[in-house]
């Protein structure tokens, strides 16, 4: 798993994630060790949680308003565990997760950019003459391409004019169709698209 975030170019790589589930298997399998003579060796595998937790949100950061770093977060959370199923005994167990957690890194990380792809959200400004006529055309317009309209607001422009701004939601490939059939349409004067 640390290989797979490496390869990503992530913060917690391979060596991160090594240490990280060494220290968790050493952890637990010293707590066993300690408890059989006096206490509880749960006690121990709980303090690891908190401790994994603080460098999980190490990994996470925040900029622009983006939140980047959660993937790598839960991989270093699922890593301890794995440590601690490997110093519990539970090999097995941390075969297979680590086994599930390899499928679901590579092969839900092409899933995912499917997707985002399907799932574009864009505004688009559009002055047009004044006439629910004009309104009702570009609505069509972006309905015929499969946008859906999730937000409509009309104001008044300059010159009999009326700027519509649209939030629609769609794929990549229909949202291009949209902005070929908005530009060849008559009567339009200005198009802008945020995405």
């Amino acid at each position: 798993m640390g290989l797979e975030r490496e390869l990503r170019g992530k913060a917690a790589g391979l060596r991160t994630n090594i240490l990280i589930c060494v220290g968790a298997t050493l952890f637990t399998q010293l707590s066993m060790a300690m408890a059989a003579e006096r206490g509880d060796p749960a006690r121990l595998a709980a303090q690891i949680v908190t401790g994994v937790g603080f460098i999980g949100a190490g990994a996470i950061m925040h900029s622009r308003g983006a939140v980047t770093g959660l993937t790598s977060a839960a991989t270093i959370w699922v890593v301890a565990a794995i440590g601690v199923a490997l110093g519990s005994g539970a090999v097995l167990e941390g075969v297979g997760v680590t086994l599930l957690m390899l499928l679901v890194l590579r092969g839900l990380g092409w899933a995912e950019v499917r997707v985002r792809r399907a799932a574009v959200e864009s505004h688009i400004s559009v002055e047009v003459p004044a006439g629910t006529d004009q309104i009702t055309r570009v609505e069509g317009i972006l309905e015929e391409c499969g946008l859906a309209v999730t937000e409509f607001r009309a104001e008044p422009a300059r010159e009999g004019r009326v700027l519509l701004t649209l939030a629609v939601r769609g794929n990549a490939q229909q949202h291009d169709q949209a902005r070929l059939a908005l530009l060849h349409a008559t009567g339009t004067y200005r198009l802008s698209i945020n995405e």
